[in-house]
């Protein structure tokens, strides 16, 4: 018997909430006790199961992620709740009632959907994740919404669905897999699969190269807190070759207006830190245009302004100072306004940001940021305070 049919029985369940809340540093004393009741073997999964389940709160939040089963692979590729409920909202609203969603992985995605009243195919072709993802969907009560079938997702007939969802795998036996072509299965499957459904959504890593996105396809950067989290290409929504860059909590999204690229300009009282999902979606045009600024050099994603226009897309900061790059310069006026807490923000720079703070030692009440980027192509430092 697996670790999950282990933990599914009732002495695996009552055993995985007695561990719930083991910390690290007493696993070894709980498990000599649990072992003196039950099997070694139960005892071994239903700690490993509890560690799990903690790492997984972090994208599931505490109350779903102490109910649901997880695996490694399955923890470190899910999506976080919050892009794949955003997700799920949108395809609700583009009024899709049922979905196809091929490489489930454990379910993550097909418990966003089912959530939003889709009902959800979810396929996998490995036998364990398919059953952890059964295993969530009964966990959290879904499994009349969701259909899990252990299959390989080149096999699966999807016509009846309104949508298809794809999520490639996009790590290999090396780590991270880059090249679209060597996502399992392969970008090409995907985009054809897509383009047979009526509307279609396929996951694919931030850094996709432009160029490789689909002309049929609406193109979509997601950011969760400030950190980009993934790309989707959008089939069937009736803005073929549209960019947008969506920020959650919210969501906020800028459509791309195919603005040209905004010019160098002085550096200016302010400085704008787009988004990163702004960034991966070549929209640093639309935001400079948004707060009347320019960049600070041709190939830096800082935008420079006058005035301060508050936007959702960008972080605004009072710059005090520009300098050459000088780190003794740097140190001493550091010194003469007493900043002890220094935040190293960086674009264009070799210079590390621990780096930087050892060898200027901060100290005092104050706060500051420092910018190591370039201007007009020189290496300079730009020092100075969240502006709002």
């Amino acid at each position: 018997m697996n670790d999950l049919a282990l933990l599914l029985t009732p002495e695996g369940r009552a055993l995985l909430d007695e561990v719930r809340d083991t910390e690290p540093a007493q696993e070894l004393a709980v498990a000599t006790r649990l072992r003196r009741e039950h099997p070694a073997e139960l005892v071994s999964a239903a700690l490993g199961q509890a560690r799990l389940r903690q790492r997984a709160v972090a994208k599931f939040g505490a109350e779903d992620a102490g109910r649901m089963f997880f695996t490694p692979n399955g923890v470190e590729q899910s999506t976080r709740a919050s892009v794949a409920a955003y997700r799920a909202r949108r395809l609700r609203e583009l009024g899709v009632a049922s979905v196809a969603d091929l490489c489930c992985g454990i379910g993550g995605d097909a418990v966003a959907m089912a959530r939003a009243g889709i009902r959800v195919l979810a396929v996998d072709r490995d036998p364990l994740t398919a059953a952890v993802a059964r295993a969530n969907a009964e966990a959290l009560g879904l499994a009349a919404l969701i259909e899990v079938r252990e299959a390989d997702v080149t096999e699966v007939d999807t016509a009846g669905y309104d949508a298809v969802f794809v999520d490639p795998a996009r790590r290999g036996g090396r780590g991270r897999v880059f090249d679209p072509e060597a996502y399992s299965p392969p970008l090409s499957w995907a985009v054809e699969t897509a383009l047979k459904a009526p509307r279609a959504a396929l996951k694919v890593a931030p850094g996709i190269p432009h160029e490789v996105v689909p002309d049929r396809a609406e193109a979509e950067w997601i950011s969760d807190g400030g950190d980009v989290k993934e790309a989707v290409l959008w089939f069937g929504t009736g803005a073929p070759g549209t960019v947008r860059a969506t920020l959650l909590p919210g969501p906020r999204t800028l459509v791309g207006r195919g603005l040209p690229d905004p010019g160098v300009r002085p550096v200016g009282r302010y400085l704008y830190e787009p988004d990163g999902a702004v960034i991966r979606a070549h929209l640093v045009a639309e935001v400079a245009e948004e707060v009347g600024g320019g960049l600070l050099d041709p190939t830096i994603a800082y935008v420079t302004a006058d005035a301060p226009r508050p936007t959702p897309y960008a972080s605004a900061y009072e710059i005090t100072d520009h300098l050459p790059f000088n780190v003794k310069k740097l140190k001493a006026l550091l010194r003469e306004r007493e900043v002890g807490t220094l935040t190293v923000k960086k674009r264009g720079s070799a210079v590390e940001p621990e780096e930087l703070r050892r060898k200027v030692r901060p100290q005092g009440p104050n706060a500051a940021t420092v910018f190591l980027t370039r201007v007009a192509g020189a290496p300079a430092m730009l020092i100075g305070h969240p502006s709002g």
